[in-house]
């Protein structure tokens, strides 16, 4: 084998008894043609001549021996778009596997996006960023989206599904940062610190002690025992709290933790509420009126994790009848798109200002993972994973995808390829592929399905240019097909 490239194709979204369709002729004359991108009405079809400079070898998988970069795409390079001012590390990281990388500082739009992320091979964003159907099918050269934080539904996660996109998050890494806020918050609620910061700025003395507490013996009620969670909880008695958690799966608690039987259990009983719950159906206004009349009256109630988890007017309604003593909000229904002065106002909720004329209101503009530390996490975790997913296809990590990889191909390995093979679940999807294959020598070959997306990896010797467009020609054309990637 003379040159090494990759190609792909996708086919674009239909039923699964009728993915679409692309024409061998097509195929064939888009392979003769390295830098040619022809279109069709079922499907795209994209080959690519190998680079004309090297790239750097700088990606590592465990327990492998001299790993071979398997060249990706054209003299064009892969482009990779990354918003919202992720992690630098990040984006030094990217450039450093030589890719092109078009960084950011804000978010763009629904309408920017179309407009213009038809250029991009992978995506980096945030939180502000969304992602949607329409955003996906303007995407027509997008294989992967990295999610530089813990949630993804800003994302449609289906539509990308669909379109055999890969997405990548952080779902650890900043855990640490948003427990040590939770902590600094405890204490400024439990004295008022915020109130009388406020008032020294503008010239008032005011030494009380009245409602201002240790933390120091009182209860912690933690909802959502996951990786946050549990970290509070070890934080948290660390300071002589006792802690209570509730959680929709039965957990081993850490230290003398104790697991309640119900939500209605732990906001009778707590003294502070704290929330760490995902965005799930299943949680949205799960802190309502109804919640809220349950907790102990002169408690306080924290909130870092969703948006869309507490009724912010009920909340509002709490504090202002004192039935709860304050509160902390880090995350809101709606949030400014961009930094900026009066960007946080009713116009944007309804509620803003009744919150910000309470007492012993703490409102902070979504920081718990804003942390040089956390930020650099993520950004070395998902750039990693973006990286092994184009060099390599392996989906090790991905919300909406099969997971599924291979050990790589060495340096020492000749004229051999790996096909990245997005399909529907579907039967006969696979015996198609080994039809195809099962002539060739199959070193490594393995497969997972999620849901109606199923994804295989396979590594083929001893294969000739005619082999590999053979392969590629008839593996774009199976049925079940949504994209197609050959590396070598």
């Amino acid at each position: 084998m003379t040159s090494s490239y990759q190609s792909f194709t996708r086919v674009e979204p239909s039923s699964p008894s009728n993915p679409g369709f692309v024409a061998p002729s097509s195929i064939q004359n888009v392979l003769n043609d390295p830098v040619a991108q022809t279109s069709h009405s079922a499907a795209e079809t994209m080959a690519f001549s190998p680079p004309t400079h090297g790239r750097a070898r700088s990606v590592s998988i465990p327990g492998a021996q001299a790993p071979r970069l398997l060249q990706p795409f054209d003299r064009e390079e892969i482009n990779i778009l990354l918003l919202e001012n992720v992690s630098k590390g990040a984006v030094n990281m990217l450039r450093e596997q030589g890719y092109q990388v078009d960084f950011q500082t804000g978010s763009w739009s629904e309408d920017e996006l179309i407009e213009k992320i038809g250029d991009y091979h992978a995506i980096g964003i945030r939180s502000k960023t969304r992602l949607t159907k329409r955003v996906f099918a303007a995407a027509k050269k997008l294989l992967v989206v990295g999610c530089f934080c813990i949630g993804t539904n800003q994302v449609d996660l289906e539509a990308a599904g669909e379109r055999g996109i890969a997405v990548f998050n952080s779902p650890f890494a900043n855990s640490r940062s948003v427990a040590e806020l939770v902590i600094g918050e405890l204490v400024c609620l439990s004295r008022q610190l915020t109130d009388r910061s406020q008032e020294m700025r503008q010239g008032t003395w005011n030494k009380v002690s009245k409602n201002c507490f240790e933390l120091r013996g009182k209860l912690l009620g933690i909802v959502g025992y996951g990786h946050i969670g549990s970290q509070l909880s070890v934080l948290a008695e660390s300071m002589g709290m006792r802690v209570i958690y509730y959680d929709v799966l039965p957990l081993m608690p850490l230290g003398s933790a104790r697991q309640a039987d119900s939500l209605e259990e732990l906001l009778n009983q707590s003294d502070f509420v704290s929330l760490h719950v995902p965005e799930l159906p299943e949680t949205r206004g799960m802190i309502g009126v109804k919640e809220l009349s349950q907790m102990k009256k002169g408690s306080y109630l924290i909130n870092n994790s969703r948006g869309s988890v507490v009724d912010l007017a009920a909340l509002a309604d709490a504090l202002e009848s004192k039935h709860v003593a304050g509160c902390a909000v880090d995350v809101y229904p709606r949030e400014p798109a961009k930094n900026g002065e009066k960007s946080f106002t009713d116009e944007l909720n309804p509620w803003a200002s009744r919150l910000q004329r309470q007492a012993n209101v703490i409102l902070t503009p979504h920081i718990g993972g804003s942390t040089e530390e956390a930020q650099s996490m993520i950004g070395i975790e998902v750039g990693n994973a973006i990286c092994r997913y184009l060099n390599f296809g392996s989906s090790i990590g991905a919300v909406n995808f099969p997971e599924v990889s291979l050990r790589p191909i060495t340096e020492s390995e000749v004229r051999v390829i790996r096909i990245c093979y997005v399909h529907h679940n579907q039967p006969g999807a696979v015996l198609a592929v080994n039809e195809i294959i099962g002539s060739h020598n199959v070193d490594k070959q393995t497969t997972d399905s999620l849901k109606e997306i199923a994804y295989l990896l396979a590594d083929i010797s001893g294969v000739s240019e005619n082999d590999i467009r053979d392969i590629y020609s008839r593996l774009s054309k199976t049925q079940s097909c949504i994209l197609t990637r050959l590396l070598s």
